[in-house]
């Protein structure tokens, strides 16, 4: 089961990791590791391990796809994993005084769909501003000419933009291939991963991602490779995880996606479950802003 790879990352952590006074706790970390991933027949690697909370991972997928940098968006789908981001003392903390509570700044979404345009507020429209990455990547894909090119990325890593944001991108860069003019590659580079709580969602995101893609641009799913800089363990993770990787693990899913004309019309209600998401139980563990 390819899952192994994550509960392996996990041990190899707990075993090897080094201890370091991170900028907002301890943590055992490694730097430099990868996983791999197949994405073919449908195959959608949810963790099983643990059970994931994917309507909240796709949902967040969909507001970064949307150009959205607004909280409030989230919030009002039940999605709070940024309200920590989003607060006041730490927008305050990032110097971001201008920014009212649950304006991220020019994050994710923005960089996305509106690269480098000036930002302002999470509320204007940048229509027609900066570089629309993700239309550029899907206009590619599209073309039997261009999708087999080596220069299909997608940045989140803004220089000139980075102290604008309440967050920095963790997950930064994307590249995606096609082979054969038919299968949907996708490799993610990832600064910084936080083992027990957001790597899993990484994983969950980008493999959604490459599945609404190759939908979207009538190829089919390949693989999804994840690469990881500083892959860390916060301290007080450490025993959850101890207790997931004695769990016991099943298939993962398949899926189905029906397909939209625009990118940003995709819900959780299009994916259609091929075989079942099967999970172990939840395994709790508080977020560290």
């Amino acid at each position: 089961m390819e899952e192994i790879q994550y509960l392996n990352l996990i041990q190899k952590i707990l075993d090897n990791g080094d201890l370091i006074d991170s900028r907002n706790g301890t943590t055992l970390s490694l730097f430099g590791e990868s996983m791999e991933y197949s994405l073919r027949d449908g195959k959608l690697p949810l963790l099983t391990s643990k059970k994931v909370a994917w309507k909240t991972c796709f949902r967040e997928l969909m507001w970064f796809l949307s150009g959205s940098t607004s909280n409030t968006v989230l919030q009002n789908k039940k999605v709070k994993i940024w309200n920590d981001n989003a607060s006041r003392d730490f927008l305050d903390s990032r110097g971001l005084y201008h920014l009212k509570e649950n304006d991220l700044g020019p994050v994710y979404g923005h960089q996305w769909r509106y690269f480098n345009a000036p930002y302002t507020n999470c509320d204007d429209d940048y229509t027609g501003k900066g570089i629309d990455q993700i239309a550029k990547l899907i206009k590619a894909l599209k073309d039997p000419e261009q999708h087999s090119s080596r220069r299909l990325i997608v940045s989140a890593w803004n220089p000139c933009q980075l102290d604008e944001m309440a967050l920095p991108p963790c997950h930064m860069v994307a590249q995606f291939s096609v082979r054969n003019h038919k299968y949907l590659s996708c490799i993610l580079y990832q600064r910084s991963g936080d083992v027990g709580l957001g790597v899993p969602f990484n994983i969950a995101s980008y493999s959604f991602l490459t599945h609404i893609l190759a939908t979207h641009c009538d190829l089919e799913a390949d693989r999804f490779i994840h690469f990881l800089g500083d892959a860390h363990i916060y301290e007080s993770h450490i025993e959850p995880l101890k207790r997931q990787i004695k769990q016991g693990l099943y298939n993962f899913p398949r899926i189905l996606i029906n397909k939209h004309e625009n990118i940003e019309d995709y819900t959780e209600h299009d994916i259609q479950w091929i075989t079942p998401y099967e999970h172990n139980l939840e395994v709790k563990m508080e977020m560290v802003a």
